[in-house]
């Protein structure tokens, strides 16, 4: 047995690794839009994110998914989610380094790189494990949304944007740091909030009671929710917390925690009100406004975490082929090999790219560019990155098909983001509503796309194509993902082509904008500098980038 079972042509750990400062297209992108001052203060955050520590973190996250404890011992009703340890582990180190709500505060003091920071950070750190994104993501989304309500702003931004991450429940007002959650849809309806049946009623003292239920709420661990209800002027938005002023808990019956495909380290949970207590976010009847605020803004990270799970199955796959030998050669060294690497590589870079300008957009004010540009890389990153994934796992071969090799859980969550918020065709119809007549959206994202006019013939015919598709009005919904694609494959390409190596930008133009390329990734075009591709995509050891 001890000879058959000696180990050999098989990978190291994956450690000591900075996904961070360590990755080119991600570093690049901090430097280019914000300095390197940002790049440097997350330092110790890449550091940790590739060291084992923080993936015994994520393992054990997953592995001891949370748990619903509705009664205590003595038959009082309590509603409580318990997590494993590794999950506050995880939560803290993303609260302490800024990925919740800080960018708001740090903004508000004259940070001009804020949100590209966090950014940054949040692509690199969630890569460890992207279930506990969510309350971060739902933390870091409320903000701008909650400022409707200026004096619930005020009371409650100083918990929100702090870099303490306290669990438990208790009086918002009294905690150092606070989570949030958000409960939109119901059995009914899914993403037709107009059909929601959960009503509210005022109480005659500024506070409202809600009545009624929620199919998913996100994170009901959470100290604060931004949930929408009927009143007598139509859906409204409302802040209820899980416990009152005061320290009495409000009324909020978790029913159970959803079983996920995955995500399984994150709670999400199916919850009841009855006469519960929450203030209105907003104008009455306005309430779909409202929490749009909350939900474009969590577009951001949905790219975002798509991107980082892309780059999390490129790295664990790189890795491989750079260790595994087969037929007399190291997987990296193989032809055929090296072209599925390097259109994989192609893949991570373009969403990076594209995730972090979005984050500067947010640092600049560009709403109009935002409303567009958000909407269809939200569309087309999340949309590719099953597809991304399943091909990194396939080059570990059966390896990566056990869950040990952590690809299934990064295939699990793959599908995510492309059904938060709004499925495709949801996202896609957006598009078109953004695309409206004499949209300034429209007008935003063209001026970003014409700064790399003239730069590939192949884009400049893209363009053009892309400008008659939106100048044939007919039947425009069954195009709408059509359209949705073109104008996000034309907004990554028109940032490689200003930004990246020339190799990337040729070989990004060449197959996703000028036609030569197959049905499946790995089918790049004789002439690609592969290998150099696949070079750029390696990630460089902790303490070694720069």
């Amino acid at each position: 047995m001890s000879v058959t079972h000696e180990v050999t042509n098989q990978a190291p750990p994956l450690v000591g690794h900075d996904p961070i400062a360590g990755d080119a297209a991600l570093s690049e992108a901090c430097l280019r839009h914000a300095d390197a001052a940002a790049l440097a203060s997350l330092a110790e955050l890449g550091a940790l994110a590739g060291s084992e520590q923080a993936q015994e973190w994520g393992r054990l996250a997953n592995e001891n998914p949370p748990r619903l404890r509705t009664h205590d011992r003595y038959g009082h009703r309590v509603d409580e989610v318990e997590f494993h340890p590794a999950w506050h582990e995880l939560m803290g180190t993303a609260v302490g380094h800024g990925l919740a709500g800080v960018p708001w505060a740090d903004q508000a003091a004259g940070d001009r790189h804020a949100h590209v920071r966090r950014a940054v950070g949040y692509l690199g750190w969630t890569q460890v494990e992207m279930g506990h994104g969510c309350p971060v993501t739902m933390t870091y989304a409320v903000v701008p949304a909650l400022r409707r309500a200026p004096d619930l702003a005020e009371a409650l931004e100083p918990g929100l944007t702090s870099r303490e991450y306290q669990f438990g429940l208790a009086d918002p007002q009294t905690k150092r740091g606070l989570v949030a959650g958000m409960g939109m849809t119901e059995k009914q309806g899914g993403s037709d909030v107009r059909a929601n049946t959960t009503r509210a009623t005022p109480n005659g003292d500024g506070s409202w009671s809600l009545t009624g239920h929620k199919w998913f709420t996100s994170a009901p661990m959470s100290d604060l929710f931004l949930v929408l209800a009927q009143t007598a002027e139509g859906v409204s938005c409302f802040l209820v917390p899980r416990v009152l002023p005061g320290g009495e808990r409000n009324p909020l019956a978790l029913q159970r925690l959803k079983d996920k495909l995955g995500d399984r380290s994150n709670a999400s949970s199916e919850v009841e009100f009855d006469r519960t207590t929450g203030w209105l976010v907003g104008e009455p009847g306005r309430g779909v406004p409202a929490i749009i605020e909350m939900v474009a803004t969590t577009r951001l990270d949905c790219v975002l975490g798509s991107a980082a799970t892309v780059r999390a199955a490129l790295t664990q796959a790189v890795h491989h082929a750079r260790h595994r030998r087969a037929f007399g050669a190291l997987l990296a060294d193989q032809p055929l090999m090296q072209n599925v690497l390097a259109d994989l590589a192609l893949e991570s870079e373009a969403a990076t790219a594209l995730a972090v300008r979005l984050a500067a957009a947010q640092d600049a004010g560009e709403r109009d560019y935002l409303r567009l540009a958000g909407a269809v890389a939200k569309f087309w990153v999340c949309k590719r990155t099953p597809t991304a994934v399943a091909e990194a796992l396939e080059v570990l071969g059966g390896n990566g098909y056990v869950e040990e090799s952590g690809m299934p859980r990064l295939y699990r969550q793959a599908p995510l983001n492309s059904i938060w918020e709004g499925s495709g065709n949801v996202i896609a119809l957006d598009v078109l509503r953004a695309l409206g007549s004499g949209s300034a959206s429209l007008a935003a994202v063209t001026a970003e796309l014409d700064l790399a006019r003239g730069a590939d013939p192949r884009y400049d015919a893209a363009l053009a194509q892309l400008a008659a598709e939106l100048g044939d009005p007919d039947q425009l919904p069954l195009r709408a993902r059509r359209i949705a694609g073109r104008l996000a494959l034309c907004l990554q390409a028109a940032l490689l082509l200003q930004h990246a190596p020339a190799a990337v930008a040729d070989a990004f133009c060449a197959t996703r904008l000028g036609g030569d390329w197959g049905a499946v990734l790995g089918t790049l075009p004789p002439g690609t500098p592969v290998a150099q591709l696949v070079d750029r995509a390696a990630v460089v050891p902790a303490g070694r980038a720069g």
